[in-house]
């Protein structure tokens, strides 16, 4: 392990431990940091610390930073719809039925297997040895953009951007139904489904704040298309609260319908446009990943019933 100690200095009133060592330590994720802490990698004045514990001045600070373990996830030449690369990250279109990180079943053929390929070794280690360069996921069934960082700075950026909801992601939908409203937000909390733990589901409390405004695009018979833009990112956000307001994502068996009028492999959400400030350049981007051909299929198909 790699041991720091800081001496804390100029402190005028107490801080969060987690909130402390983000500043000293920029090139850390906040999330890293508070797992460090939970793993009892940290001290102050030589005991063992928890992540609500508040530094005072004059506090002696010691984190032990585990090193990284060599990846035993294995390198594949897996195609990538590539729509964006530098020297600081990647944005790639991601296909349909691709898991994006290797999972219990889903050892091999993920997009991080297509990415160590792609990148060697040129990828952020923050999250773990699972999950290199991951900063944030979409569902194995959802199509659409995706940033991965090849370094820590990029990956620090791009999450301190995500967690102030500055990033720009639409996603663009089939939902089941016509909707009255061309347009509207639906803020809830999202928890685990108190009967069924595998499913996410709109709660009352002890739930996490979660926010989606929608526009409709088109209008059809039984179906709408629509615009999805995320100001929070929950699992499942998008479709748990599309379900909540009785249009469930065409194709989703998990919150809509069993049965599907239509041949679909998984809902029909795609993660269209990404925008976010740029870790180097500090320069706006933005990024259309094109509709994928099932989708753009069924959008015509729909408009000729």
């Amino acid at each position: 392990m790699a041991k720091q100690t800081f001496r804390v200095e100029n402190l005028d009133t107490a801080i969060r431990i987690d909130k402390y060592l983000s500043d000293m330590l920029p090139d850390l994720s906040r999330s890293y940091i508070q797992k460090i802490i939970k793993d009892q990698h940290v001290t102050v004045n030589e005991k063992i610390v928890k992540a609500n514990f508040k530094v005072s001045d004059q506090d002696t600070v010691t984190v032990d930073i585990p090193e990284l373990r060599e990846l035993d996830i294995i390198p594949e030449d897996i195609p990538l719809d590539i729509l964006y690369e530098d020297e600081d990250l990647l944005v790639v279109n991601k296909s349909k039925n691709m898991v994006v990180h290797p999972s219990a079943g889903h050892e091999s053929g993920t997009l991080v297997n297509a990415i160590l390929y792609h990148c060697r070794d040129n990828l952020s280690g923050i999250n773990g040895i699972s999950r290199p360069g991951i900063v944030h996921r979409i569902d194995m069934d959802t199509t659409g953009s995706l940033v991965i960082c090849k370094n820590d700075k990029a990956h620090q950026s791009l999450a301190e951007q995500l967690k102030c909801h500055s990033i720009t992601r639409k996603y663009h939908a089939i939902v089941q139904g016509n909707l009255k409203e061309e347009s509207g937000t639906i803020h809830t909390l999202i928890g685990r489904n108190p009967i069924d733990r595998k499913k996410m589901s709109v709660v009352t409390r002890n739930g996490k704040d979660a926010i989606t405004h929608y526009r409709v695009l088109e209008h059809f018979h039984g179906y709408t298309y629509v615009e999805c833009e995320l100001e929070t990112g929950r699992t499942h956000q998008i479709r748990v609260h599309m379900a909540s307001i009785g249009h469930p994502i065409l194709g989703d068996e998990v919150y809509g319908p069993k049965k599907c009028p239509f041949a679909l492999q998984g809902q029909t959400l795609h993660a269209k446009i990404l925008g976010f400030i740029h870790p180097t350049t500090e320069e706006y981007m933005e990024f259309d990943a094109p509709l994928p051909e099932y989708f753009e299929k069924l959008l015509k198909n729909l408009r000729n019933r």
